[in-house]
């Protein structure tokens, strides 16, 4: 499974892609906005970092301004992929964009039947949220069971992106259902190094060395 990082300070992206874990980045308005930078420089920095996949999501809500926008993502770099609203308009927009081979991630998907819809209009990726969805009492992994039964069982090249991630367990379990992509909070993706027993265990390496050198 491939790990996206799901932020849009830069700080955070040069830190992951050092270490080697990441194979792209999502962002979004609220991201950006978070990171006090404007959309521009933001996304032209991050894809100066990674090698691909860097999702800028449009806000126009009518299908002409969704393409204006994406033709003015597309300008930064061919690493963009266009992040659109699950929506008709979206979905319309997706359809032009996919005919001219630029990648879309429709985002907002609460069910299966919105991530069918897309697949069948020609997107490359779809991003389900979990978290939102445990939040209101939804079992959040059903919903990437039943996208990915459905996606396998028509041969759809979409891919899932789970998003909303809340918690390493949750990338486990994405991984163990065998979705395509998790985007990952950078804290969620340092917390996943994490485990009591690694800790003690190295303790206990570098106390047994200190007694061996004396």
């Amino acid at each position: 499974m491939k790990i996206f990082l799901d932020t849009a300070i830069v700080s955070e992206i040069k830190e992951a892609w050092e270490l080697g874990i990441i194979d792209g980045v999502t962002t979004n308005p609220s991201l950006i906005m978070k990171s006090g930078r404007n959309l521009q420089d933001t996304l032209t920095e991050i894809t100066n970092i990674v090698d691909d996949c860097v999702s800028g999501e449009v806000i126009s809500l009518d299908t002409e301004g969704m393409i204006k926008e994406a033709y003015e993502l597309m300008k930064i770099s061919s690493k963009i992929v266009i992040k659109v609203p699950m929506t008709k308009n979206g979905l319309k927009a997706v359809r032009i964009l996919s005919k001219e081979n630029i990648r879309t991630n429709v985002t907002l998907v609460f069910s299966a039947n919105q991530a069918l819809l897309a697949a069948k209009a020609g997107a490359t990726f779809v991003s389900p949220f979990l978290g939102r969805l445990d939040d209101i009492g939804h079992e959040s992994l059903i919903l990437i069971e039943d996208i990915k039964q459905i996606f396998d069982n028509y041969s759809y090249k979409t891919q899932i992106i789970c998003a909303s991630i809340r918690s390493p367990l949750h990338v486990m379990n994405c991984a163990k259902i065998g979705a395509d992509i998790a985007t990952v909070p950078f804290k969620t993706l340092m917390d996943m190094f994490n485990h009591p027993l690694t800790d003690n265990g190295i303790e206990r390496f570098l106390k047994d060395y200190e007694k061996s050198t004396k």
